[in-house]
């Protein structure tokens, strides 16, 4: 059912919630229920299970949090989890298990999260102890399984939080071999952002006569800006390191993420942004949690303003300052660009997306358009006038401020009726003017970015190769596709989710990243994303498919094209 607007809008105190999640609302600073969380929660409450799809930062944990913790028990609970919530990333579990800690508290819940990267020792000890509430990313749920250290007898409620992502990272496997340990007569509720053919049929197989709710963004009031301003600019590849400083130098976001396709490219630009004078901060999945919970503090404490980080890193992350998502490539999905900019825009705050897409790029940001059925504008890259005229409007913003605030300007008086004696008061001024503006480290010069033209449609191939073939064909040129071949076929039992489990969980690659796979008896070929090509070889060359190391290395007929 799609959400309906009403004059009658129920608040928390409507929704049958218990007195001890109602009070933690009003503690935590909620006033009414979001469009999610309101048409959610009352069928959650009456044990039925759910298909919900809504965006990212519209309120999904608490629509299902609160419905789990309102089932707790008020006596005597034991040691084994009554629910699960099954998420993508570290990121995410700890995320959704701190937000059922706060709702929870005067209900003394406990919550664990447990993901890899973390020492096991402490999710043992905690599991032993007792749990109501396990909120885990399918791999390290399965090693806990298969360990005996995770009972899922006594499990009431399964979550699958941002199912799409899952499917996307391959998790489809461990996610069966999970529900099938628990309990036939559990209520189960799925939520996803994106709702593709694979989640319906997930939800076929797991889910009994779903409720189904499909929540839009909330569209902006007439004569207001959109929520998420949406913007691109087309550039060359060699610029496209000038054009983000540019770009950022006019936007000053408060704080920004930068995505990029590999993790050679997240290091790269995060070298080349500190060399420019940016606080940057990689973030990808060849760091260990330390690592990356340390970049995450520094972001969050203000000592660094630019993250750059792959799309597997990024997920599940809510950062209450960040006000600008930059794609550095356009997404090779429009599903990815969804999730993306959906970490501006939360909770009414405003946001700004912005693509930098090379000339060959252009097509696919309006197959993104049309299947999000939103407005990217293409604008020029700024100029260097505009980027002396916005230096000089932030000079003047500083300078504005610091006159309207309470400090001691009288200490400074005795300088200028010096100086007035000799200097005319305007000379005085703009002598103190320029100074303060080129304290502020504004370059004296820049180079202009040259302007290119987006590349034209080839409309005479689409004519003689037919929609099917010229559709595949644009979707590599358009994603920079490239195609490797593997050493392992049908003989050997390999079908198309070996290869996309053994690529998405050992590389960033995403599932939706992945063109089309052609299994033969010996040997396979994959259509993978050109820039990631030699982290997908390299990574495969040291991981297993059906219990065997197959011979990985790109495919003959695309070599000539990477000389």
């Amino acid at each position: 059912m799609d959400a309906a607007e009403t004059n009658d809008m129920p608040g928390f105190a409507d929704l049958r919630l218990r007195p001890e999640l109602l009070k933690a609302l009003t503690d935590l600073g909620y006033e009414e229920p979001t469009p999610i969380q309101r048409e959610s929660i009352p069928p959650l409450l009456d044990g039925r299970d759910l298909l919900g799809q809504a965006a990212t930062g519209t309120g999904k944990t608490a629509a299902f949090a609160l419905p789990v913790l309102q089932r707790l028990d008020d006596g005597e609970r034991g040691n084994e989890p009554f629910a699960l919530v099954l998420v993508p990333t570290r990121e995410l579990a700890v995320q959704v298990s701190e937000a059922m800690h706060k709702y929870g508290r005067d209900l003394g819940a406990r919550v664990l999260p447990i993901y890899g990267g973390q020492p096991i020792g402490r999710q043992l000890r905690e599991l032993e102890r007792g749990v109501d509430v396990v909120v885990a990313t399918p791999g390290r749920a399965l090693d806990h399984i298969g360990r005996g250290t995770l009972s899922l007898k006594g499990i009431r409620i399964v979550v699958l939080d941002e199912a799409d992502e899952m499917l996307d990272m391959g998790f489809a496997d461990d996610i069966d071999a999970i529900l099938q340990d628990t309990p036939e007569e559990r209520q189960t509720v799925l939520f996803s952002a994106t709702m593709p053919p694979r989640i319906d049929g997930m939800a076929r197989s797991h889910l009994r006569e779903p409720v189904r709710i499909r929540i839009e963004r909330e569209a902006p009031a007439a004569g207001e800006a959109p929520r998420v301003r949406q913007s691109a600019y087309i550039v060359s590849r060699s610029h496209k390191p000038a054009a983000l400083g540019r770009v950022l130098d006019v936007e000053a976001p408060t704080a920004a993420i930068v995505f990029c396709r590999t993790r050679e490219e997240v290091d790269q630009l995060t070298e080349t942004m500190n060399g420019r004078g940016y606080r940057a901060e990689a973030l990808h999945g060849g760091m260990g949690q330390e690592q990356r919970d340390r970049v995450m503090n520094r972001l969050r404490a203000g000592t660094a303003d630019l993250l750059v980080a792959t799309d597997v890193a990024a997920r599940g992350l809510d950062i209450e300052q960040l006000s600008h998502v930059i794609n550095y490539d356009v997404p090779s999905a429009p599903e990815s660009y969804v999730h993306r900019i959906g970490r501006v825009g939360r909770a009414g705050r405003e946001g700004v997306a912005i693509t930098l897409a090379e000339p060959r790029e252009h097509r696919m940001l309006k197959t993104i358009e049309r299947v999000t059925r939103s407005r990217i504008t293409v604008e020029k890259v700024p100029t260097v006038a505009d980027l002396r005229a916005r230096r000089l409007e932030l000079t003047r913003a500083a300078l504005e401020e610091s006159m309207m605030e309470d400090g001691d300007l009288d200490r400074f008086r005795v300088v200028v009726e010096t100086l007035t004696d000799e200097f005319d008061l305007m000379d005085i001024a703009l002598a103190a003017v320029k100074l303060a503006h080129e304290s502020t480290g504004a370059a004296a010069d820049e180079e202009e970015i040259p302007d290119v033209e987006p590349r034209p449609e080839r409309r005479d191939r689409a004519r003689r190769d037919g929609p099917g073939r010229e559709e595949r064909r644009a979707r590599r040129h358009a994603g920079g596709m490239t195609r490797i071949f593997v050493g392992a076929g049908r003989s050997a039992g390999v079908r198309p989710q070996d290869i996309v489990g053994a690529i998405t969980g050992e590389t960033t690659v995403g599932g939706r990243d992945i063109g089309s796979i052609e299994i033969a008896d010996r040997f396979s070929l994959v259509e993978i994303p050109e820039d990631a090509a030699q982290e997908v070889i390299y990574a495969l060359r040291k991981t297993t498919i059906k219990g065997k190391k197959p011979m990985v290395r790109l495919d003959r007929d695309e070599a000539p094209r990477r000389r």
